[in-house]
Formats: C-alpha cells, sequence, structure tokens
C-alpha cells in the first residue's frame, strides 16, 4: 500500500517540482503544469497520462484506475486508489507522469539511483525482515 506521503517523498525530489495547494487539494507542478494530484482526503491521485493509453490502462485493473470527472476527459489524466498501489507501481507511474511535463532534456538527465530509491520494479528492492518461522529456519 502506497500513501500520499511516499508519493510526496518521491515527487519532491524530482527536478523542477513544486508542491501547492488548490481548493484544498496537494498538486505537484513543473512551472504551471500539474502533473500529480491529491483528492482532499489523500485517498485518491490524480497523475498525468497519455489519453490515447488511459482506456487500456483503466481496463487493465477498474478497481485501482479510474477516469478523471468529465469536465476533465480533455486532459492527459487518470486516477488511482493509492491504497491499491505498490510502491514500484506508483514510482513508475510518478516518474512518467514527471517525464510528461519537463523538457526533454531535464527527462534524459535524471539519474535515478539519484533518488536513493529501489529501481522500477521489484528487482533490487529490500528483502522483507525474516519473521517467526522463516527466522527459525534460517
Amino acid at each position: 500500500m502506497v500513501t500520499a506521503d511516499d508519493v510526496r517523498e518521491l515527487a519532491l525530489r524530482l527536478p523542477r517540482t513544486t508542491e501547492g495547494l488548490v481548493r484544498e487539494s496537494v498538486r505537484f507542478r513543473v512551472g504551471r503544469i500539474v502533473y500529480l494530484a491529491f483528492s482532499p482526503d489523500e485517498t485518491t491521485m490524480g497523475f498525468a497520462f497519455p489519453k490515447e493509453e488511459r482506456d487500456a490502462l483503466i481496463a487493465s485493473a477498474p478497481d485501482r484506475f479510474q477516469l478523471p470527472r468529465p469536465s476533465d476527459l480533455r486532459f492527459n489524466w487518470v486516477h488511482v486508489r493509492l491504497d491499491r498501489l505498490e510502491p514500484a507501481e506508483m514510482r513508475e507511474l510518478v516518474l512518467d507522469a514527471w517525464r510528461m511535463v519537463v523538457p526533454k532534456r531535464v527527462a534524459a538527465a535524471l539519474d535515478e539511483r539519484a533518488l536513493d530509491l529501489p529501481p522500477s520494479g521489484h528487482a533490487g528492492a529490500p528483502e522483507p525482515p525474516a519473521t517467526g518461522e522463516d527466522a527459525a529456519s534460517s
């Protein structure tokens, strides 16, 4: 499960990102372009996503991903329930949304290792600590 604080920690490490509050909603932007936003209760995150790929993403996991409200369908935007996201998936969504709004040279210059996070996907992520029977069998 991912929290708004997990997203905030990553987003604020991305070059040119600023955080702001607009109508009780925390938003992250580059310049004037918003690429991430939380619902006021921080259970849902909206993020920049290509319109032409939006239906496929939602169809792949309708219990997690949702269309934005009808007035926002004209934008490159999708919503996701944070309690249904894994950390690696959140990382990928946030980085891809950020890459949509920064100049290509800024995106190309990002050294993901400098973000001090595990690489995309589960490879390289730390193993959970051994507990109970796992520790006894070691």
